[in-house]
């Protein structure tokens, strides 16, 4: 804080005040802090049935918490789609938490959160997507060729780099992929090393090009 000292100048100019800082002064800002929790149990339905989340991951503040809790075997792709790309845009600081099953869609949910959890017991589920197609057969022909070029890029954003290359690959032709809480947090664990190195490697190169 500033150290305020009288300077005695003359009979004339009477006393003057300096005003001497030393060190930082703080700033300080307090703001409330909303949190709100989602419990998505069970299948995935109509987009219609969750425009009250969407609503609320819209208009949220920077400052705001958001908690989608998971009980999910999975459902409507577009559906989970509008939800992740709600919280992608959201100012909020979304945290994922698995209570017991993600599959399919909910396992990708699971993977935008800001902050992902996972209870005990619990596990996550990854395969392709499946679908039914109707019109002549080279329609068909078609659109499976580009919801399957479109699902896989999805993978590819969503999932990487929690699950390999190697295993987007065998999910995409087909395979399941089941992962339990033990398996989870390794590669949660993984991941966030990973990010420390990354920050710590930028830190470092700033204070290197500082000194120059």
């Amino acid at each position: 804080m500033a150290n305020r000292i009288k300077h005695h100048e003359s009979e004339e100019d009477g006393d003057s005040e300096v005003i001497q800082f030393k060190g930082l002064i703080r700033y300080e800002r307090q703001v409330p802090v909303r949190q709100v929790s989602y419990y998505i149990c069970g299948e995935l339905k109509e987009p219609e049935y969750y425009t009250e989340l969407f609503f609320t991951l819209r208009s949220a503040s920077e400052t705001d918490l958001i908690y989608l809790h998971l009980n999910s075997p999975g459902g409507d792709f577009n559906t989970g789609l509008q939800i992740i790309n709600n919280m992608a845009a959201s100012p909020a600081r979304v945290v994922t938490i698995v209570e017991a099953r993600a599959y399919s869609m909910a396992a990708l949910i699971f993977l935008s959160g800001d902050e992902m959890y996972v209870h005990d017991n619990c596990q996550l589920m990854f395969h392709t997507y499946s679908g039914v197609f109707a019109g002549k057969g080279n329609e068909q022909e078609a659109e499976v060729a580009a919801v399957g070029k479109w699902f896989g890029k999805v993978m590819q954003r969503i999932c990487t780099p929690f699950l390999s290359d190697a295993e987007i690959a065998r999910i995409l032709m087909g395979g399941d992929f089941w992962i339990d809480s033990d398996e989870i947090r390794r590669r949660l664990k993984r991941l966030a090393l990973a990010q420390a190195q990354v920050v710590a490697k930028k830190a470092a190169a700033k204070k290197s090009s500082s000194k120059k």
